[in-house]
């Protein structure tokens, strides 16, 4: 999904003997010999990922940050290593998505008390390992088939936080949180790794809105805070015009 940081696997371990190539369709995105490691150097490379290439020296493996529907197409890997050729080809597809469905799959809010689903987006493959973070601490993992393996997570700030409220979709890896409270409000983070490749979402900034302070309890509020700024205004100028009326004008507090 646009927006998306996506990790290309070599499944290997780079060391001296070796030489690593990356491109994407006919561009040079990164080229490792020995320990030296080039990375855009070409110049469509820097005008099409200018900063959102990053590389795993130890093992070659290629991140691509904040994916755009124009980065759809074949990330081709090249390993070289004693005279034999090793090549891998990764599609990767791009799905983009509208202003205004990025701003609802990315930002939600709920009254306190209600329960909230947010939503991985994908269909869970077989293999696929999905963890779910809140604020960077692990709440929530499935891995394998999801029918046998959903994963419980020790016991943590995140399990004590959420205990017995978070429910995950087996098929969907989508997470839903029951009864939610204020302290529930934050950035909720998605990891999907694979085999080959590994997705990085942020997915939902979620706002918990405290059910004690509701719509016209807050109206009330501020209709109370407008009437005592009128009261005090009054009481100011019908100071001020007893004052002018002559010195013995008696105050009002």
């Amino acid at each position: 999904m646009e927006g998306d940081s996506v990790t290309l696997f070599t499944d290997v371990k780079t060391n001296q003997q070796e030489k690593i190539k990356w491109y994407f369709n006919d561009i040079r995105l990164v080229e490792i010999t020995g320990d030296q490691s080039k990375i855009c150097t070409d110049v469509q490379c820097k005008e099409r990922f200018r900063d959102r290439l990053k590389l795993d020296h130890q093992t070659g493996s290629l991140t691509i940050t904040n994916f755009t529907n124009t980065d759809s197409g074949d990330y081709h890997l090249e390993i070289i290593n004693s005279g034999r050729d090793s090549d891998k080809i990764f599609n990767v597809m791009v799905h983009g998505v509208s202003a205004a469905e990025r701003d609802k799959m990315k930002r939600k809010s709920v009254t306190e008390g209600e329960s909230v689903t947010l939503d991985s987006g994908v269909i869970k493959n077989i293999n696929d390992v999905m963890t779910w973070h809140f604020n960077d601490t692990l709440i929530d993992k499935i891995t394998g088939d999801p029918i046998k393996t959903r994963v419980d997570v020790q016991c943590n700030e995140g399990t004590e936080r959420f205990r017995d409220r978070l429910v995950l979709d087996p098929q969907t890896g989508s997470l839903t949180i029951m009864n939610t409270r204020t302290t529930d409000s934050g950035v909720y983070s998605l990891q999907i790794n694979s085999s080959s490749s590994s997705i990085s979402r942020i997915l939902t900034v979620l706002t918990v809105t405290d059910s004690s302070l509701s719509t016209g309890a807050v109206a009330g509020i501020c209709v109370g805070v407008l009437l005592i700024v009128a009261a005090a205004a009054v009481g100011v100028i019908y100071y001020r015009k007893h004052h002018q009326g002559g010195q013995n004008s008696e105050k009002m507090v």
